[in-house]
C-alpha cells in the first residue's frame, strides 16, 4: 500500500492531530483516518512510516474485537468494504483508506488520558528515581527500574494539545470530570488493562504501561474511544527478555528515538522542529518494527487489500 502524510476527503475534516485525520460523517458517525505520519519528542518528522497507519488502526480494531464483552467502544467498522457500503462518498478513495480506517461513534471526549502502569518505567521511573512520588504522591520504597506494579498504578493526565500531557491526581481528576465520571473511568481502564495484559502475555508480550480514551456517547454512555493498547500509546516488551533493574527494549519507535538522540548528542538537532531528515534505514527499521508488533500481538502478519 501507498504511504499517506495527510488524507483528503469528501467530508468535514474536524480534527487532526499528530497522526489521525478526523472527519465528521453524521451527526452519530466519525472516520477516523490514521497517516503514517510519525512524531518523535513532540514533533512530527516530514518522513512517513510505511504501514504504521494500517498497523495502529488494525490493532486497535484487533483489541475492540476482544473487548467487546469487557466495555463499550466507539468501533463501528475498520473493514475498508463495510466502511464505502456505509459511506459510500468515500468509493473513489478506497486504495488511499483501506487498512488505516476506522468508522466510528461520536461522543463527548473526557479531557483525560487515562494511564495505567503496570510497571514503572519511562517518565514515572524518572520522577520516583528523583522524589520517590509519581504525581507528587508517595510511593512504595526500593522499587527498581522496569518493576512490576500490583496493582497497576492508575494515573491520569490532562490531554495536552500541544507539548506533553501532565500527570494528574486522582482527587484533581474529580474536580475536572465529577466523581462519578472518574471512578467509571478508573474501573474501565482497570478492566480494559488487565484483559489486555492477559490476552498479550500469552502472545509473549508485556504491556508495561498504556492509556486510554473515553466519550460519553448520545445515549449518555461511556465508551471507549481512540487507539487501544497499540505500540504508539502503549510500552510493549518481550516477555522472554523482560529484566527489572534496567530499561527494556520496545516495539515501537525506538530506532527512531535512537536516530534523534544521536543527532542531539551530535548538536546536528536542537529538538525542535524542523526535525532532521530521516535516513532510509532508520523509515525501514521503524517500519519492520511496527510490523512486528502487530505480528507477535495477533499471531498474523498484516495484510491490507
Amino acid at each position: 500500500m501507498t504511504t499517506m502524510l495527510s488524507s483528503d476527503l469528501p467530508l468535514t475534516q474536524i480534527g487532526r492531530g499528530k497522526v489521525r485525520d478526523i472527519y465528521a460523517v453524521d451527526d452519530d458517525r466519525l472516520l477516523l483516518v490514521t497517516t503514517d505520519r510519525i512524531s518523535a519528542f513532540d514533533v512530527v518528522m516530514s518522513e512517513t512510516i510505511p504501514m504504521k497507519g494500517a498497523v495502529l488502526t488494525q490493532v486497535s480494531a484487533w483489541w475492540f474485537d476482544q473487548l467487546g464483552g469487557v466495555v463499550p467502544h466507539h468501533m463501528i467498522s475498520a473493514d475498508i468494504d463495510e466502511i464505502i457500503d456505509a459511506v459510500p462518498t468515500l468509493q473513489g478513495h478506497r486504495a488511499a483508506l483501506a487498512g488505516r480506517t476506522m468508522l466510528c461513534r461520536r461522543t463527548t471526549v473526557f479531557p483525560i488520558e487515562c494511564v495505567i502502569r503496570g510497571y514503572i518505567t519511562g517518565s514515572a521511573w524518572k520522577e520516583y528515581a528523583a522524589s520517590g512520588t509519581l504525581a507528587g504522591e508517595k510511593l512504595a520504597e526500593g522499587l527498581k527500574e522496569s518493576e512490576r506494579l500490583v496493582p497497576p498504578i492508575f494515573s491520569p493526565a490532562t490531554k495536552a494539545e500541544t507539548g506533553h500531557d501532565e500527570n494528574i491526581t486522582i482527587a484533581r481528576m474529580r474536580e475536572i470530570i465529577g466523581d462519578e465520571a472518574a471512578y467509571t473511568l478508573e474501573s474501565m481502564t482497570r478492566a480494559v488493562y488487565t484483559q489486555g495484559e492477559e490476552v498479550a502475555r500469552e502472545q509473549g508480550i508485556i504491556i508495561a504501561d498504556t492509556k486510554f480514551e473515553f466519550g460519553r456517547d448520545k445515549d449518555g454512555r461511556i465508551i471507549l474511544i481512540d487507539e487501544v493498547m497499540t505500540p504508539d500509546s502503549s510500552r510493549f516488551w518481550a516477555a522472554d527478555t523482560y529484566a527489572p533493574g534496567r530499561s527494556q527494549p520496545s516495539f515501537d519507535k525506538q530506532p527512531l528515538r535512537d536516530y534523534l538522540d544521536a543527532e542531539r548528542r551530535a548538536g546536528r538537532w536542537n529538538g525542535e522542529a524542523p526535525p532532521p531528515k530521516l535516513p532510509a534505514e532508520i523509515v525501514e527499521a521503524t517500519s519492520k518494527r511496527y510490523l512486528d508488533a502487530y505480528r507477535r500481538l495477533t499471531g498474523t502478519d498484516l495484510i491490507v487489500t
